[in-house]
Order: C-alpha cells, then sequence, then structure tokens
C-alpha cells in the first residue's frame, strides 16, 4: 500500500503545508504506483531541507483526469544516504535523478549510469562536478565499430550541445547527448531577485518561447497572489501564444524542407516565420512578445482596427503556408526522406515521457491546453492532432495540423475579443504557498512549479523546459538509423540547448 499524494490543478494555488511530506521508500512507491496507472513524470528535483538533508519534490500528471499530483520526501546526504532509484522501474526519471545528485548529492541507487546534467557544482552533498563536458561515454565495442563525435562547437548560430555516434559504417547503434555547457542558474536568479528582473529572466529562459514561458510564470505568480486576470487578457495572451506556434511551426517546416534540399518551400517558410513573427511585433514591438505578457494581464493592448489588420494579414500568411506545404507533402522525394526515418514508437515515447509535437507524433494523445487548461483555454478547446508513426514524416505533419487550428483559433479570437481592461494591478504573493504551472508552448509541455516562505517570497522556483523531456526521444530516434539522417531527425525534434540549460 503506498502513500497518497496530494491532487491539484493545474495553475490553483494551495497550502505549503497540504503539501505530503512521506517516508522515502512510500515516496518512491507512490510514485511508481501512479505511472504504473498511467501517470506521468511532470517535475522531480530538490531544494534545501536544512539540517534534515534535501527535500525531494515530485509531480505526476493524470491527464484524462486532468489532475495533478504532488508529493515530497526528506533525505540525507550523509555518508550511506540515498534510495532506490525509481529509473529501472520508471525510464522518464533518468534525467530527473542525475540532476538530483548532480544538484544535491542524492544518490538514487541502481540508477544505470549517474552522469552529469550540467557540470555544475552541487549546492551539497558529493554531487559529480568535473570539468564541463568531460565525462565517461557510453561505448559499443566490437570489429569495425567506429565513433563519431560531433560539437559541442557548431557551424551557424547556435548554442553548444555535444553528440557522439557509436556506429558501424553508416548505420548508428547508439546516439549520447551531452548539453550543460553554459548553465546560466536562471532558476537561482529567480529567487534571488526581489521581482524587477523575474520577469525577464522568464522572457529569455528559451528566446523562441517567450510568450509560453512568461505565461507559466504570471500564471503561476497569479495564483500564489490571488490575482483574477481579466478576460480581455486571457484572450490575447491566448493569441500570443498561438502565434509563436504558428511562427515555430512554419519555421520548422521550412528547415525540414532545407535539409532534403527542397528549396521551394524552405524558402516561403522562412519569410512566412517572419510574418508570424511581425505580427507579435504588431502588438508589443517586439517579434518574440517580450514586454508583452505580463502579471496581472498583458502590457499591450489590441485595438479594432488593428485586430482586423491582423485578421487580413493572417489570412494572406496562411494562404501561402497552405501553398508552400502543398509542394512539400506533393513531392515524392520529399516524402521518401520523411516516412520511416527516425522512428520513435508509442511505447518509448511513453517510457521517456516524451511531450508536445514529439509525443503527438508518436500517437501519445496528450496537450495541455485540452488535459490541464488554464486561462481561455478553459473555454475554447483546441483538438489535439496526433499520428501513430512517429517518424519525421508524423512529427512534420502533425506541426502542420497545429499551424491550421493555431491559425483558426486566432482568427476566431481577434475577431471576438471582449471588452474591458487589459490588466490589473499584481498583488503580493500569499505567504507558505505552493503552485504548479502548466502551459502547452510550441514544443510541448512547459512545467513551472513555485513555493513562497513565511515572508510571501519566493523560496522555491523550478523550470521543466519540454525539451528536458525530449532529447532522450531524439536519441533513441537515431537507433539503427543512417547517420545522415541526424540533421533532419534532430530538425524534426527542434529542441532548445538554452531552455534544458538553465
Amino acid at each position: 500500500m503506498s502513500a497518497e499524494l496530494l491532487k491539484v490543478r493545474n495553475g490553483r494555488a494551495f497550502a505549503r503545508a497540504d503539501v505530503p511530506a512521506i517516508p522515502v521508500d512510500e515516496w518512491r512507491r507512490a510514485i511508481l504506483a501512479r505511472v504504473a496507472e498511467g501517470d506521468r513524470l511532470v517535475a522531480l528535483f530538490g531544494t534545501d531541507g536544512g539540517e534534515q538533508g534535501v527535500q525531494l519534490w515530485a509531480v505526476l500528471a493524470a491527464d484524462r483526469a486532468g489532475v495533478l499530483r504532488l508529493g515530497t520526501t526528506t533525505i540525507g546526504t550523509t555518508e550511506g544516504g540515498g534510495y532506490l532509484s525509481l529509473t529501472p522501474e520508471c525510464p522518464q526519471a533518468h534525467l530527473f535523478e542525475r540532476e538530483l545528485f548532480e544538484l544535491w548529492g542524492v544518490r538514487p541507487n541502481g540508477h544505470p549510469w549517474l552522469k552529469p546534467v550540467r557540470f555544475v557544482a552541487p549546492r551539497r552533498g558529493e554531487g559529480v562536478a568535473g570539468k564541463v563536458g568531460v565525462m565517461d561515454f557510453y561505448r559499443v565495442e566490437g570489429e569495425e565499430i567506429h565513433e563519431v563525435a560531433v560539437g559541442p562547437v557548431h557551424a551557424g548560430v547556435i548554442e553548444p550541445g555535444h553528440f557522439r555516434f557509436q556506429c558501424h559504417g553508416e548505420v548508428v547503434f547508439h546516439l549520447e547527448i551531452s548539453l550543460g555547457y553554459q548553465h546560466r542558474g536562471v532558476e537561482r536568479a529567480i529567487v534571488e531577485d526581489a521581482g524587477k528582473r523575474r520577469i525577464h529572466y522568464v522572457e529569455t529562459l528559451a528566446g523562441d518561447t517567450t510568450i509560453g514561458h512568461a505565461s507559466a510564470y504570471c500564471h503561476l505568480v497569479e495564483a500564489l497572489s490571488g490575482d483574477r486576470v481579466p478576460p480581455r487578457a486571457l484572450v490575447l495572451r491566448a493569441i500570443a501564444l498561438e502565434l509563436e506556434r504558428l511562427a515555430n511551426h512554419t519555421g520548422d517546416l521550412g528547415a525540414l524542407a532545407n535539409d532534403v534540399a527542397f528549396l521551394p518551400t524552405a524558402s516561403y517558410c522562412g519569410r512566412l516565420r517572419g510574418d508570424f513573427l511581425n505580427l507579435t511585433a504588431a502588438v508589443c514591438g517586439n517579434r518574440f512578445g517580450r514586454g508583452l505578457v505580463r502579471a496581472g494581464g498583458v502590457g499591450f493592448d489590441v485595438d479594432d482596427a488593428l485586430a482586423a489588420d491582423m485578421v487580413q494579414r493572417l489570412d494572406a500568411a496562411m494562404s501561402d503556408v497552405e501553398s508552400a506545404v502543398r509542394l512539400l507533402w506533393s513531392s515524392a522525394s520529399v516524402l521518401a526522406r520523411f516516412e520511416n526515418t527516425g522512428r520513435v514508437t508509442t511505447e518509448t515515447a511513453a517510457a521517456l515521457g516524451l511531450v508536445g509535437v514529439a509525443a503527438r507524433a508518436s500517437g501519445l494523445d496528450r496537450d495541455v491546453r485540452l488535459d490541464h487548461p488554464w486561462g481561455f483555454y478553459r473555454l475554447h478547446k483546441i483538438p489535439v492532432s496526433t499520428l501513430p508513426s512517429g517518424d519525421v514524416f508524423a512529427r512534420a505533419y502533425v506541426r502542420w495540423a497545429e499551424i491550421r487550428r493555431s491559425a483558426q483559433f486566432a482568427r476566431e479570437l481577434l475577431r471576438s475579443l471582449p471588452r474591458g481592461a487589459s490588466r490589473v494591478a499584481h498583488g503580493p504573493l500569499a505567504k507558505e504557498r505552493v503552485c504548479v504551472s502548466l502551459v502547452e508552448g510550441w514544443r510541448g509541455e512547459i512545467c513551472h512549479v513555485g513555493a513562497t516562505d513565511e515572508q510571501g517570497r519566493l523560496a522555491v522556483y523550478k523550470v521543466i523546459d519540454p525539451s528536458f523531456h525530449n532529447w532522450s526521444g531524439l536519441a533513441m530516434a537515431l537507433r539503427d538509423q543512417q547517420i545522415s539522417d541526424f540533421p533532419l531527425c534532430n530538425k524534426s525534434f527542434d529542441l532548445s540547448y538554452c531552455g534544458f540549460d538553465l
């Protein structure tokens, strides 16, 4: 019999004292029992528990029921301290547990390989800190096996990341991904800042997901302070989030076309991504949406004339996108490269806890907008787009389906903006409260967890970018693939280095 975890809802604050503190063995059994019932691990992280050791937090999601479950345990980090690892029975915990050991010295006994996640010095305990990028990589031994190392420095303006392939000829047996080359300490900065710079830290967690992360942060602090955000602001936030999805999905389709040298779609979509970004800039003056989402509402309003103009521009952009993408699907050479390349089965995706496009393209029906709705999504449901094949084609086509649905959603909202205020004053945070905030960003589920202390100050802040869940999916997609397929598979996931490296 396992202990009960606390049931909560997305974006609803609750008393910190209500979070059950469970003995570690019961805490572990409770997590595994819920995962066996179909829950998935949203977050697993540690905080300073003072003299008692490290407090471990677990957040799980029961998507069909629309509930989250939360539980904590405290464990010492002295010699011999630790707990039986979740990973052998729950693979989606593997990176979380490596991070726990690296940051807090909490040893998950029986974990297959406690390698560094971000190469940072431990906050307490032994940890695994060392030189950045220096660690033992998995090696396949055998005749004619060779190793290919790529990065961390890459051609083009992208961030550092190391990819190491174990190959036999052109066939990849194993890909290991090592990130964490520029750990920025954003979570700690959010807690330590007095408040004025927090929103700027959040907006730059992953620059292409400014609206997504800012929405999750504001959703959280509004719950902690009891703010009642006006309906007009909720609608404008939803429009901005869908415009962010439109821009990035369109850009990804163009980049995928470019990776197979199909230049018509690549050229069109590169330009059309800019059209969607410019729609966001028309609202707030910034193409990525900085300054738009603010605690209590939005920093910029949209009048009737601008709304009408945005609808016209959106219609024109979508007409061009339809034409460009139609060319993509009508090309036999493109489909030959997309289909059956980089497959991730439904079972593997579920075991790894994949989220967002990567999950839906492997047949998993999960989308925060439907499963754990927040803001205006509580009133307007967007159907979930899925495909079962789990290949590059599926990840591309799910993006296309979402482009069409997001455009229709944004068009409807712009034509029916509610009247009233677009922002209210943001109040002080309540004392000793906790909130879990989930938002469906364009890559997938964004999770922010925050808790206040007895003075009403943020004492705990944890961010889980969708890339943290999905990099392992990319590694699995390369199994038994040609190494020349890596750029195409990589772009079909389009994950964030900086969103992982917080």
